[in-house]
């Protein structure tokens, strides 16, 4: 399967550049796979389409405020790009530019927060620093860090409303374990309002918390689809989620993951073990067509960006067609893409 296969051209206005005012306020797309229909409606609609039959999956994971802004001693600009903690205050990260530091080099990010250049990593141009300060780092990053937007959302860092906006939107409602670069964003949709809705009409409610990279930022660079590597993300499933689950799919309920990273990690964890079951480990899985998926049956999902991963995953659970006889009448209903737009629930 080729790479060229999955791109399609997009209108640079449709990339939503900021959420909608209200999150429950989003364009939601319904592919009824079955009877291949595409429906019109809007997030809150959602509680509709969900019932006691239904069991709902949400990764809980939350975003860190990543992305800092530094100086070496000369005074160059460095942007450091947190990815993963080590131990000994360490971490792997991107910097740019890259071409500034070596190892040794000092960036000062603020009077509480320096790090020390090691060495350069030989996973795609990432490094390997030393972090230094006193107390909580995420304390630390939460005063002085930025939430690492896509690439594609345009900000000016001096724009203080727009920092608070995204500080506050770009992660979900019920986000508990930090460690993420990137929010899963299918979930920025939901309020505490809906959950409480969904549940109220006995739609049981689980979590997974699968910790997204860098590598949802990263084209994929080979046109035989077969031969691109996915970045390992580590992942866990609680005890209580997995009983959930498990009871759910011997009573026949439907279940209905929320987002890619939601699907990735149910998936993962069933081909590693042949069931789901309390785990913490890593996935590497990629999803393109005709996988056979062993455990979600329905997913809310965002719209992904031409030749990604994340356009191949619902490919394989929609049919390929029908995914871009979907997008294409999106782009013709004006839908917002990407992170902050608007959503698809696969039926």
């Amino acid at each position: 399967m080729l790479l060229s296969e999955f791109d399609y051209s997009l209108p640079e206005e449709l990339i939503a550049q900021k959420p909608t005012e209200k999150r429950e306020n989003s364009k939601m797309m319904v592919l009824k796979r079955d009877e291949h229909k595409i429906l019109h409606k809007n997030f809150f609609n959602i509680v509709d389409y969900l019932d006691k039959n239904c069991v709902l999956i949400l990764n809980d994971t939350k975003v860190m405020p990543a992305r800092l802004y530094g100086n070496k001693e000369t005074g160059a600009k460095i942007e450091v790009f947190l990815l993963k903690e080590h131990e000994n205050k360490e971490w792997e990260v991107l910097i740019r530019p890259s071409k500034r530091v070596k190892a040794g080099t000092i960036v000062k990010i603020s009077n509480e927060l320096s790090c020390e250049i090691l060495k350069p990593l030989p996973d795609d141009g990432k490094w390997l620093v030393k972090m230094i300060y006193e107390g909580d780092i995420f304390e630390i990053l939460h005063r002085i860090g930025n939430i690492p937007l896509p690439p594609y959302i345009e900000r000016k860092m001096k724009d203080d409303e727009l920092k608070k906006l995204d500080f506050e939107r770009y992660q979900t409602v019920y986000a508990r374990d930090e460690g993420s670069v990137a929010a899963p964003t299918a979930g920025l949709h939901f309020t505490k309002d809906i959950l409480q809705k969904l549940a109220d009409k006995g739609v049981e409610i689980g979590y997974v918390t699968l910790n997204v990279g860098i590598g949802t930022f990263r084209p994929v660079k080979c046109e035989n689809i077969l031969n691109h590597k996915m970045d390992s993300e580590v992942f866990e499933i609680s005890e209580k989620t997995a009983e959930l689950i498990n009871r759910a799919k011997a009573q026949g309920k439907k279940l209905i993951a929320v987002g890619t990273t939601s699907v990735r990690t149910l998936e993962t964890a069933y081909k590693q073990f042949g069931e789901i079951k309390a785990c913490k480990s890593a996935s590497e899985l990629f999803i393109y067509p005709p996988y056979e998926f062993k455990v979600v049956d329905s997913l809310i999902t965002n719209f992904h960006l031409p030749k990604s991963t994340l356009l191949m995953l619902v490919s394989a659970l929609a049919t390929k067609d029908f995914i871009f006889e979907a997008y294409k009448e999106a782009i013709e209903n004006k839908y917002r893409f990407y992170s902050y737009g608007d959503c698809m629930f696969i039926d």
